[in-house]
C-alpha cells in the first residue's frame, strides 16, 4: 500500500513526507484552503525524480489548461476533483506523460453510474467522500464497510484497476481502512496536518508509521 500526503504548501513539509517514505506528494490547484499557484506548487514538488511521483490537483479548469500545466510542471499524476468526462480522460492520457486519476466523490455506500466507466478510462479511481460545496480535504471519511461489496464488484470489472482511498484518514484508523476496501494507495491531507497546509510532523511520522505496521500485519 502506498501513500499520498495532498495539500502540500510548504517546500519543508513535502520534503519531510518524501524523507519518511511517502510514495506521492500532492499539491491543490483547485482553490480552497490549500490552495496554490503554478509556480508555488512547482517549488513544493520540486522536480521530477524516482524517489517520489508528483500529483496536482484540479477542479474546474479546462482540459487544454490542465495538460499544459501538467506539462510544465513535468507532473507524475494528473488528478481530476472536478466533472471531467471519460473523453476528458482519454485526451489527457493521451498528451500528458503520466497517469490519470479521476476522482469519485461518493455519498452513502453507492457508487456514482459513471464509476465503471471512469475506472475503465484511467485504470485508477480515487474515492472521496462528497461533501457538497467542496472538492476535497473535508477530514470526511466514507463508509468503508458499506462500499466493500460495490468496491469489490468494481475490481472484478476492471482487473488491474487501482483504488486511492482518501477522506478522514488518519494513523488511528488506517488500519481499520485498509482491512475494508485494500486500497492500493491511501491519500491523507488534514489527517497529518496542524493547520490547512501546514503538516504535523508527529502526525506525518505516525501516518507512515502505520502504513508500515498495517503491511507487516496484513
Amino acid at each position: 500500500m502506498h501513500v499520498k500526503i495532498c495539500g502540500l504548501t510548504r517546500q519543508a513539509d513535502a520534503a519531510l513526507a518524501e524523507s519518511l517514505g511517502a510514495n506521492f506528494l500532492g499539491a491543490i490547484l483547485a482553490g480552497g484552503p490549500r490552495h496554490l499557484t503554478v509556480d508555488a506548487a512547482a517549488q513544493v514538488l520540486g522536480p521530477r525524480r524516482h524517489t517520489v511521483a508528483r500529483v496536482a490537483v484540479f477542479g474546474t479548469q479546462s482540459r487544454t489548461e490542465i495538460a499544459e500545466i501538467a506539462t510544465g510542471l513535468a507532473l507524475d499524476v494528473v488528478q481530476l476533483h472536478g466533472d471531467q468526462s471519460v473523453a476528458d480522460i482519454d485526451w489527457l492520457l493521451a498528451r500528458t506523460d503520466g497517469e490519470v486519476w479521476p476522482v469519485i466523490r461518493v455519498s452513502g455506500t453507492v457508487l456514482p453510474p459513471d464509476t465503471l466507466a471512469r475506472a475503465q478510462a484511467a485504470g485508477t479511481v480515487l474515492l472521496d467522500a462528497k461533501v457538497v460545496g467542496q472538492l476535497g480535504g473535508t477530514g470526511v471519511a466514507l463508509d468503508w464497510h458499506g462500499l466493500q461489496g460495490e468496491v469489490a464488484t468494481l475490481r472484478a470489472r476492471v482487473p488491474g484497476l487501482k483504488v486511492v482511498l482518501a477522506g478522514g484518514l488518519h494513523a488511528a484508523n488506517l488500519a481499520s481502512a485498509r482491512g475494508l476496501l485494500n486500497p492500493e494507495v491511501v491519500d491523507v491531507s488534514s489527517g497529518v496536518e496542524q493547520s490547512p497546509g501546514i503538516k504535523h510532523p508527529v502526525a506525518l511520522a505516525a501516518f507512515l508509521n502505520a502504513v508500515r505496521a498495517t503491511a507487516t500485519n496484513g
